[in-house]
C-alpha cells in the first residue's frame, strides 16, 4: 500500500473511477466517509485537510476526544467541517451520547434502538436519518436484521417521527478474493428496490452504505452510494 496520504488517495480514486466505469455509472453518486476508528486525532485532522469531511467512527468513547477537538476549533473553515456517521453497533443506552453529535447513524437494526434515537432526537428538535443494518450473509458474528425481517420493520418506523430511514447497510463477510462478495451487496441492492417499490418510505429509502477497503469495488459495481474506507484511506495505526 502506498505511504503517504496523496498516494492513498489517488489508489482509492482510481479504483472507484474504473468501478463506476465498468457499472454505467456516475463517480458523483459513490460517497467516501473516512474510517478514522484507528487513527488518531492527527490523522483525523489530516482526513479533513484533505477534503475528506465525511468521517465515520464505531464508538463513542473512542470517538470523544476528536470529536471535542475538532468541534472547539472555531478556525476550522465552513468546508472543513465534520459530518459525523456512526458506523458501529450502537446500544440503545448509549443513543443519548450520540444523538446529536453524529449527523449520520448507519446501524439501526432493532425497535428499543429506534426509540432511543427518537426520545433523544425529540428533546432536541431534530430529525436523525438513518441507515437500517441488515445481516445478509447471516453471520452470527454481524449485527443487523434478517432481510426477511426488513419490511415489517420498515413499517413499523413509522411511529418514529424523528427518524428518516435514508437508504440500507450491511458489512460482506472478508474474503480473500473481493469477488465473492457480490452476492452480499446484490442482495442489499434489491432488498432496497424491493422497499421502494413497496413501502411508504420508497422515495426516501434511496441510500446503499456497503463495502469496505477490501471489497468496495464490488460494492460500488452493485450499487454502494456510501463506501466506508479506513485502512486503505487513512491507514492503521499503532496503539
Amino acid at each position: 500500500m502506498p505511504f503517504t496520504f496523496e498516494e492513498r488517495i489517488k489508489t482509492v480514486e482510481d479504483r472507484i473511477k474504473k468501478a463506476c466505469e465498468r457499472s454505467g455509472r456516475s463517480r458523483d453518486e459513490v460517497h467516501i466517509i473516512a474510517v478514522t476508528k484507528y487513527v488518531s486525532l492527527d490523522t483525523t485532522k489530516s482526513a479533513l485537510e484533505h477534503g475528506f469531511c465525511d468521517l465515520g467512527e464505531n464508538r463513542w468513547q473512542d470517538a470523544q476526544e476528536k470529536w471535542e477537538a475538532i468541534s472547539a476549533e472555531s478556525d476550522t473553515s465552513a468546508d472543513k467541517q465534520p459530518v459525523w456517521h456512526f458506523i458501529g453497533s450502537l446500544q440503545s443506552n448509549k443513543a443519548k451520547d450520540v444523538i446529536g453529535k453524529f449527523t449520520y447513524i448507519h446501524s439501526l437494526d432493532r425497535l428499543s434502538l429506534a426509540e432511543a434515537i427518537d426520545k433523544r432526537a425529540l428533546q432536541l428538535g431534530i430529525t436523525v436519518p438513518c441507515f437500517i443494518q441488515v445481516n445478509v450473509s447471516g453471520e452470527n458474528s454481524k449485527q443487523g436484521i434478517a432481510p426477511e425481517e426488513l419490511a415489517p420493520f420498515v413499517e413499523k418506523l413509522s411511529r418514529y417521527k424523528s427518524i428518516t430511514p435514508i437508504g440500507l447497510m450491511t458489512m460482506a463477510p472478508y474474503e480473500a478474493e473481493p469477488e465473492q462478495t457480490r452476492p452480499v451487496f446484490k442482495t442489499l441492492r434489491e432488498l432496497r428496490d424491493e422497499i421502494q417499490i413497496n413501502s411508504e418510505y420508497g422515495n426516501t429509502i434511496t441510500h446503499l452504505s456497503m463495502g469496505m477497503s477490501n471489497d468496495f469495488d464490488i460494492a460500488i459495481e452493485e450499487g454502494a452510494t456510501w463506501i466506508r474506507l479506513g485502512t486503505i484511506l487513512v491507514g492503521k495505526e499503532e496503539e
